[in-house]
């Protein structure tokens, strides 16, 4: 458990690093790197589906022509999702808010999703629902409790216009609650095809989208909150 927390932690750093580069980098930089992302998650995403044809609409005993047609379709909403929406949303966000709000905002999911881990290992307990049999209710307050930490570090650095106020804590328990959601839902998904990971190419997390499943509901969530307050 410790290499896996130490792998996981490394690459979260390495994966920060790497966004801050990008995020401050010049806008053509910016849009580049979060189109190859969309492609890198589409292509994940591709093999859940491919694992669920051949798995949960087997079982129904559907004709080959509805499989097809509803892999299509699964397809074609996860690939409008996640250019049109996500990657997006994404763009608008850091372009009218800024990067350095653009880090906060994912830096708010990086650790909800260490929290979730760290607690849910360390502590364990009761598990929080069958969907991910993984994620414990102990993870969940950990995510939130963790999550703090973004907003307490970009407070004291005064490069936000951030205060101690109730839309500011309302945001980032949000924004860590749609994270940690989008997850569950594509730890659903991960279940219902019968697979672990997305992919290995990121060590300690899996793939892609296991790294970034809150994220790319988390932001476009965001897009819209920040419309409200």
């Amino acid at each position: 458990m410790k290499k896996d927390l130490l792998k996981r932690i490394i690459t979260s750093i390495i994966l920060l690093s790497l966004l801050i580069i990008i995020n401050f980098s010049n806008q053509l930089i910016f849009i580049s790197s979060i189109l190859i992302l969309g492609l890198l998650i589409n292509f994940e995403v591709n093999n859940i589906f491919s694992r669920l044809s051949k798995t949960q609409f087997q079982k129904k005993k559907l004709h080959t022509k509805i499989i097809n047609f509803k892999f299509l379709v699964l397809h074609f909403i996860s690939f409008y999702y996640v250019f049109f929406i996500f990657c997006n949303f994404s763009y608008e966000i850091h372009r009218f808010e800024g990067p350095i709000f653009y880090l906060y905002l994912i830096s708010i999911c990086f650790f909800t999703d260490i929290g979730g881990y760290v607690f849910g290992k360390i502590i364990g307990g009761p598990k929080l629902t069958k969907i991910s049999p993984n994620k414990t209710i102990s993870g969940t307050i950990g995510s939130f409790i963790f999550c703090i930490v973004p907003f307490i570090l970009f407070l004291n650095l005064g490069y936000l216009d951030l205060e101690v106020n109730l839309n500011d804590i309302v945001f980032f328990l949000l924004v860590s609650l749609v994270s940690q959601l989008g997850d569950l839902f594509i730890s659903y998904l991960k279940r219902k095809a019968k697979i672990k990971d997305t992919g290995k190419i990121l060590p300690g997390h899996g793939g892609i989208l296991d790294r970034v499943d809150g994220i790319i509901f988390a932001v476009p969530f965001s897009y819209f909150l920040l419309k409200l307050i």
